[in-house]
């Protein structure tokens, strides 16, 4: 067995690597500069934890939170690998401690902000500690074209002039093309070895739903997941402490999270969501990128998100530990007015054009009839061989298609008057106001209360006529331009349906969905033994200070309680049980089994776990 085969099955309990990892590894343990783009939960940070224990030296580990630092340096100890920490939540004799541990060679992988190691004298240190390799995690914080830039992370360069020799690896979860471009830039990559896996999460289900009383639809949610955890993303602080108030009122405890709170308050709640004391937390997206809890099992966006990248990323922390996980977005054409509104008030012309086309890109998914997989790949530009994914609620209910064409007709014509009666265009909202007969203070100054359009569309409601511009939108007959006042057009599509009154068949708007449950990942186990196997664990976990998945993961239990093992051997062949957690939990988890297996008889299950 080679070093990295022998080190993930010694150390951390698999005998196989996820995709990529091991060619990753290889790179870097060759002396290469390596660039790594694998999906959250797709295990980056093994490609540089297995290396720095099979190489001579210190790993240094750049990493942007300290809660980030603390979760995996708690579970590299547990794993019986010497780790340690760098950062402002020590004390100064406890920083002294660690960095004379440093200088004694004691550790193998050393986690510090890259604001710590530009301070005084820290120069000298990294050359004196026998550096052997550096990894850059959440490298995407160093664009500026990055859904989550951070300005201290362009410091991160001189590293490179202090410590020439030494192989660098960027890991990010999600980038463009352009971020990308823009780490190797700004990182001085030196012909790096390029790593680029899928973005798919086949684990993962994606449903989008109308908003319609919100905190009705959120309860009902959670009623059906009873011992569930999940984060509950909103546009705002005070809708993340309403909802987080209302939703504790109602019986279902949840903790609020956002830049409002104090250091201390925002550290409390979410110690409280990794130790699994509550397991709800509402949010602003200023949560997330520190959480490694590998088993929230739902994400829900109580809001439309500003684009796809950040979408991505907030859903990709459900599930990371590869069993099946809900994603929800509540929607309302209203959430796009208020972003609109936003970016309006945005004093950059060129933030404003960004922002816009995010916002437009971001519609476009949550308006789309098409598989919602597929539209997420897309964004990604990863090609995919298949039409339905089986997990996602256009796929799992398809919407209806239906004859729009007297309405697409009444819109296609009433953007054709406009732009005949006048040398300007209107943005949408204005050719609905026109359909349904407004009287406001535009339509009247500009004469468009004499347009043959106006009034003819008063059947149906503005949100209707919204719904049926997204679609004329998405489906090629309408453009819109990106300017500072973006306005609608007609395009050739649009012209020739009008001029032959061809018949137009559009997607009907989405539908409150039946729940959708997918299987995808799942591990088939005796429920009732794993119940009492995690309430085993959050003892063990809390005896220790440590959170419950320090211990084992979920999948790990999943599979105790599908095996039933009763011997040491039998333990170690479940993945996920390495030799040291063998040692520290095995007695308790076997002794577990064997008293449940005293009263109840084992089930048995078909197919692979």
């Amino acid at each position: 067995m080679d070093p990295l085969q022998r080190a993930l099955k010694s150390t951390f309990g698999y005998d196989t690597f996820r995709p990529l990892q091991r060619e990753i590894m290889e790179a870097s343990l060759s002396g290469l500069d390596t660039f790594a783009l694998l999906p959250t939960g797709g295990g980056k940070s093994l490609c540089f934890q297995l290396p720095a224990l099979v190489r001579d030296g210190l790993t240094l580990v750049v990493s942007p939170l300290i809660a980030l630092m603390q979760d995996q340096v708690n579970q590299l100890e547990a794993a019986g690998v010497e780790a340690t920490f760098l950062n402002s939540s020590l004390g100064a004799k406890e920083s002294k401690s660690r960095i004379a541990g440093l200088h004694e060679a004691r550790y193998k992988l050393l986690y510090a902000a890259p604001e710590r190691l530009m301070l005084d004298h820290w120069q000298e240190n990294l050359r004196q500690w026998n550096i052997s390799a550096v990894a850059i995690d959440e490298a995407h914080c160093i664009s500026e074209w990055g859904h989550d830039f951070r300005p201290e992370y362009r410091q991160i360069a001189k590293l490179r002039e202090w410590l020439p020799e030494v192989p660098f690896m960027a890991l990010t979860a999600t980038a463009t093309e352009r971020v990308r471009k823009d780490i190797v830039q700004h990182l001085r990559l030196r012909d790096p070895s390029i790593f680029v896996a899928s973005f798919n999460r086949p684990n993962l289900s994606y449903r989008v739903v109308p908003k319609d009383q919100p905190l009705r639809q959120i309860t009902e949610f959670v009623r059906r997941r009873p011992v569930d955890s999940g984060i509950v993303y909103c546009a705002t602080r005070s809708a993340v402490d309403r909802l987080a108030e209302s939703l504790t009122e109602r019986g279902f405890p949840a903790v609020p999270y956002h830049a409002g709170l104090t250091n201390s308050e925002r550290a409390a709640n979410q110690d409280l969501f990794i130790r699994d004391e509550t397991r709800i937390v509402c949010a602003t997206i200023a949560f997330g990128m520190g959480i490694n809890k590998p088993n929230v099992r739902w994400v829900i966006h109580h809001d439309l998100p500003k684009n796809i990248e950040g979408y991505y990323q907030e859903t990709g922390r459900a599930g990371r530990d590869g069993l099946p996980a809900d994603c929800l977005m509540l929607f309302s054409a209203g959430d796009a007015a208020k972003q609109t509104h936003f970016i309006d008030e945005m004093s950059d012309a060129h933030e404003q054009r960004i922002a816009r086309e995010q916002l437009r890109l971001m519609l476009h998914y949550a308006d789309c009839p098409t598989c919602r997989r597929r539209e997420l790949l897309h964004y990604f530009a990863e090609s995919t061989d298949f039409e339905n994914c089986g997990a996602c609620d256009n796929c799992l209910q398809p919407r209806e298609s239906y004859n729009a064409t007297t309405q697409a007709q009444k819109l296609l014509s009433c953007a054709y008057r406009v732009r005949q009666c006048g040398r300007f265009g209107v943005g949408m909202n204005h050719l609905i106001e026109i359909l349904t007969g407004s009287q406001n203070e535009k339509i009247l100054r500009w004469g468009h209360d004499r347009l043959s359009t106006y009034g003819i569309g008063k059947e149906l409601t503005r949100s209707q006529w919204a719904a049926i511009g997204r679609e004329l939108l998405r489906t090629g007959y309408l453009a819109q331009d990106s300017g500072q006042f973006p306005t609608i057009s007609l395009t050739q599509a649009g012209l020739e349906a009008l001029k032959s009154r061809r018949v137009i068949h559009l997607t009907k708007a989405m539908a409150p969905a039946k729940s959708v449950q997918p299987r995808a990942g799942a591990i088939e186990c005796d429920e009732t033994l794993y119940d009492r196997l995690r309430r085993l664990r959050k003892r063990l976990a809390d005896e220790r200070g440590v959170p419950a998945y320090v211990v084992f993961g979920d999948n790990t239990l999943r599979l105790m309680a599908r095996e039933y093992p009763a011997s040491s051997a039998q333990l170690g062949t479940i993945a996920g049980v390495s030799e040291k957690k063998a040692a520290a939990f095995g007695d308790a988890f076997l002794g577990e089994i064997a008293d449940y297996l005293r009263t109840y008889p084992k089930v048995s299950f078909s197919g692979p776990p």
